[in-house]
Parts: C-alpha cells; structure tokens; sequence
C-alpha cells in the first residue's frame, strides 16, 4: 500500500469513527461540553469536541442560548478558590502560588473554547459563534462575560503575527471575489463590472488581511485609488466613464472604503494594521506617492445636527463644510472621545482631520447621514505617533489649518442664528 493510500484510508477511517459516534452517543451538547473540558485524550477530545461543533450548528437560537447560558454558569471561576490562590501568593510569591493563581483566575470555559479550536476547521465555527452570542448577549446581560472569554482568546489567535495580507485583483479566485461584493459596506458593489472597476485598473488597488485558519474568508479589506491629487467626491472616484492613471503617474493613495466581512470578530482591531501595511508597501513600490488620505463618511452628523437642534443653510457648500467640521472636532461621547465612530478610528491610528467636502457622496445613504458630506483624513507616516500619542492621552484631535477656519466659521454661523428643532435644509 503506497503512502498516499494510507494517508487516504486514515482520513476515511478517523470520518467514519466520527460518523459512528455522532450516531452512537446519545449525551446531551451540555453534557459533551463538560467531557470535553476533563479529557485528557488528544483523539478522543477532537471526536467529542467535533461533535459539539455539528450538534451546535443544529441548534436554534433558544438552544443556543441555553447552552451559552451553561458554559457561562457551569464553567465560571471558583471565588473562593481565586481568594485562596491569591493569599497563597501574598504570603510568598514563588512559581508554583503564580501559577496556581493563574490557574484559579481563568474560567474553565476559555480552556473549553480552546480545545474546541484544536478540532479541524474549528476557527471558523467559533467566529460564527461569537457572533450568534453578539446576537443574543443584548437581550441576556448574564451571558457577556463569555462574550469577554472569546473576546480574550480571539485577540491572541487573530493577531497581526498570525495575518496575512494578500492583495485582491481580477484574478483572484471567484469565491474570495464574490464575499469582497457581499461584504462591502461603505459603497455597495452594485454588479461583477463595477467590481472589476475597483481591482483590475492599474490606478486601483485592494487588499485583505486573511488567517491561515480561515484561508477563504477575508477577515477585513481596504480599496485604494491611485489619483493625482486629493480626492473630492467618491462619485468622481467610481465613475464609470473615468479617464485612468498609471500608477506610476499618481502622488496620492486614497483609502476609499474599509470593511470589516466576519460579525463575530467585532471589537478585534485590524483596520489600523491594515492601513499602516497598506501605506508603508505602497510606498516602497510607488515612491512618488506624496500623500495617503481616505474618503470618509460622517456617520453620525446628520443626527447630532438635529439632536443639537442646529439651524444652518443646507444648500450652502461653505456652511457645510464648517458645521461638518465642528462636529468632528468637538462633539464628544461622555468618555472624552470623539462621537463620530468613524473619526475615533483614524484619530487613535495617528491621523488628522484633514479637510471636508460637501456633495461628496450623493448616495441616500451619503445624503442620509451626513447631507452628502465627507472627510479626508490624512495619514502622515512621519507623524502617526505623535498624533496618537497625543489623542491617547490627551483626547487631542489632530486638524490641519483648514478645518481651523472650518470650525471657527461654523461658531460664527450658531452664533448669527437661533438653535432651532431642526435643521434648515
């Protein structure tokens, strides 16, 4: 029998044996769950941890709330235990009452998601997981501190060491193509053609960060156009009928739309990897790039203008322009952060509020959320430290000397007129 027999008939053998007990054990998920955290057997873990994998995905949502509610409460800590260890170590803090604290302060529950994640394929499932209990952990607080379990463990297993960033072209495979139109979600892919658009052009460039787990599945993606100076409106970037650039020719990188595709790895950072990456390849490759801006949208400012209850002429460029940029520089959330989501993102990267355009993105979801404004936010390689230092500790917002003027027209214009319950539009 040749090797690659052996390798197939092992493969077929172990399928099988997993096939027969699926079949055969007749134990509850909750009660799988329990033998898996104390199997001391490497096989016979896998087996039991791919059934509770297939009998998860079987279940509807009440099941799987109720076996969220188990691990939560079956698998907690031991208080008392985690006091005991704790004194131990107070009293003489040596290797072995270090690690028997350790030992008492981790739930058993992670020790659970991790033996889970040595089943074949795991890593997937466990981000789809997580994100069935994102789902559900809004309506049932008790079930958070899992949620802050995968939260622990997927910042180690998803780290940028373990990120591959691949660049995204007309001859990527299909099936990666087709999850980079579904999970698009700043500026909707509308066909395969407007597809092609964004990544077979020589002035364009996209890139995802991918997990050698999860090799299919993009994790989070950036679209790039290379243009001769700052960009002003997307529909300019994105028209159809557009005259192209050599990538040698272009002095500006525009990060136009950033996508996060996996629900359950929300509040895992990757954005700020993949921009700086993304800058520091482009210009090594193309070193006339001079400037490196997105094409941002204001999320929040059309509703804080009508929560505010400001009055301002909609139908002026220059107002807009103002008001926009008074919202990104002063309208904070109660922890001193800025209130735009979109703003706190590049801010914490090191980037500053660079300049604002009215009639930039025409969509009625552009016009919706911001009156068609949006921003650019430059990204200053040498100056990206600084900048979040700054914002870190400080809640500094980084502006240039445009959004300056921007902001003290905009406190002349609420000066002149009375607040009102909505915004002249």
């Amino acid at each position: 029998m040749t090797m690659f027999s052996q390798l197939l008939l092992a493969v077929f053998d172990r399928s099988a044996g997993f096939r027969a007990l699926g079949g055969q054990d007749s134990r509850s998920i909750e009660e799988l769950a329990q033998a898996l955290v104390g199997s001391d057997g490497e096989i016979s873990g896998r087996t039991t941890g791919q059934l509770i994998l297939e009998r998860y995905e079987k279940l509807d949502d009440s099941g799987k709330l109720a076996f969220f509610r188990h691990i939560v409460h079956a698998m907690n800590i031991d208080p008392d235990a985690v006091r005991k260890a704790l004194t131990a170590y107070e009293i003489e803090a040596n290797k072995e009452s270090y690690r028997a604290f350790m030992t008492a302060a981790e739930p058993p529950r992670q020790e659970f998601f991790r033996r889970l994640n040595g089943v074949a394929g795991a890593t997937e499932r466990l981000v789809r997981m997580r994100a069935d209990l994102l789902r559900m952990v809004q309506d049932e607080p008790a079930i958070a501190a899992l949620d802050l379990d995968l939260r622990h463990l997927f910042a180690s297993w998803f780290n940028r060491g373990f990120l591959v960033l691949r660049p995204i072209d007309w001859r990527s495979p299909a099936h990666v193509l087709e999850k980079i139109i579904a999970y698009e979600a700043v500026h909707e892919i509308m066909s395969w053609d407007d597809l092609r658009r964004r990544v077979e052009p020589g002035d364009r460039r996209c890139f995802a960060f991918f997990h050698p787990a999860m090799p299919d599945e993009p994790l989070i993606f950036m679209e790039v156009a290379l243009t001769k100076g700052e960009p002003v409106s997307v529909q300019d970037l994105l028209a159809e009928d557009r005259a192209g650039l050599s990538a040698q020719e272009a002095d500006t990188a525009v990060f136009y739309s950033i996508s996060n595709c996996q629900a359950g790895l929300a509040s895992i950072s990757f954005g700020s990897s993949l921009i700086k990456q993304v800058a520091a390849d482009l210009a090594l490759e193309l070193p006339g790039l001079k400037t490196f801006v997105t094409l941002s949208p204001i999320p929040g400012f059309a509703r804080w203008i009508k929560e505010e209850g400001t009055s301002f002429d909609h139908d002026s460029p220059a107002e807009l322009r103002a008001m926009a940029a008074l919202y990104l520089t002063t309208a904070r959330r109660r922890d001193g952060l800025p209130l735009d989501p979109v703003a706190r993102f590049h801010l914490n990267n090191g980037a500053k509020v660079h300049d604002i355009h009215a009639g930039a993105d025409l969509s009625d979801k552009g016009q919706g959320q911001s009156f068609g404004a949006m921003v650019n936010y430059l990204y200053d390689l040498r100056k990206l430290s600084q900048n979040h230092e700054r914002f870190a500790n400080a809640q500094k917002v980084a502006m240039s000397s445009e959004i300056r003027t921007l902001v003290a027209t905009a406190r002349k214009i609420i000066a002149r007129r009375p607040a009102s319950d909505e915004p002249t539009l």
